[in-house]
């Protein structure tokens, strides 16, 4: 079965009372401790008052798999702390990344399109936390359509972009390039300049050899863009680590960036945008 995921249009204000939820999800008020994650502080503020009621923060540790190739997906999850990596496996066994999911995202896109199963793994590379939603909450959420369900949507289309850019990148670029990238795309995900990542993870990710990773990161840290040590990556040089990845970094950044907003609109410049709209009429 497939979700009909309809476009709301706004409607003018008339005299029949409209709910509460509805009426603050309209002027996207902003929501104290709002979670460390774009999407859910990006939800006006009434509709993550709603949600934030069936969802539960969870410890994602590291190697946690969230969910296998065929599973029905039971949950999504919106990392707060923690990154995800989704991977597709080959018959033999051998897997490759096509995307990560941290605190810019959801784990779980397949249920915003209708599906409720996926051919990939969702395992958790970087420990930390994050908000577990219930499926069928969230199928009801996208059914009434509004502001969630085009945020989730463009969440979508970002993600595919990355997913689309990963492919050409693991065909086309150096292993340099790629292991750059990978680095600066988890570095957006944490605080601070620190990762903890072994070789041996980087080289599964990219699906190659351990050794390519190896000289990669000891060329890195010769040329004083990192320093690597047992697991941790320590960032030097942030500019020069962007000089040597590929094109591949700054186009899913711009994509995201472009698509998702930084946090909840301000009360007040939507109550103004509202304000003058209707003058207009």
């Amino acid at each position: 079965m497939y979700i009909a995921l309809e476009s709301s249009t706004f409607v003018a204000p008339t005299a029949q009372a409209a709910s509460p939820r509805a009426c603050c999800a309209s002027l996207g008020l902003p929501c104290a401790n709002r979670p460390d994650n774009r999407l859910l502080a990006a939800m006006p503020a009434c509709d993550w008052e709603h949600l934030s009621q069936h969802m539960e923060l969870v410890e994602m540790p590291l190697g946690q798999v969230l969910y296998e190739s065929g599973d029905d997906l039971n949950h999504v999850y919106f990392p707060t702390t923690s990154i995800v990596s989704l991977l597709n496996l080959a018959a033999n066994g051998a897997c490759a990344e096509f995307a990560t999911v941290g605190n810019d995202g959801v784990v779980g896109v397949p249920l915003l399109m209708g599906g409720v199963s996926t051919n990939g793994r969702a395992v958790v590379q970087s420990a930390g936390h994050g908000y577990r939603l219930n499926r069928q909450v969230l199928v009801d959420e996208l059914n009434a359509g509004g502001a969630v369900m085009q945020l989730l949507l463009r969440y979508t289309q970002a993600l595919l972009t990355q997913v689309a850019q990963t492919a050409l990148c693991n065909r086309h670029h150096a292993v340099e390039q790629q292991v750059s990238r990978l680095i600066l795309q988890n570095l957006d995900r944490v605080q601070g300049n620190c990762l903890f990542m072994t070789q041996e993870l980087l080289a599964g990710k990219l699906g190659v050899r351990r050794e390519s990773v190896t000289l990669v990161a000891l060329a890195l840290q010769r040329d004083g863009l990192i320093r690597y040590a047992r697991g941790r990556i320590e960032v030097l040089d942030r500019g020069g680590l962007e000089e040597r990845a590929c094109e591949c970094y700054a186009v899913v950044k711009h994509e995201c960036d472009r698509l998702l907003p930084q946090a909840a609109p301000d009360a007040a410049q939507l109550l103004t945008a509202q304000r003058t709209s209707m003058q207009r009429r």
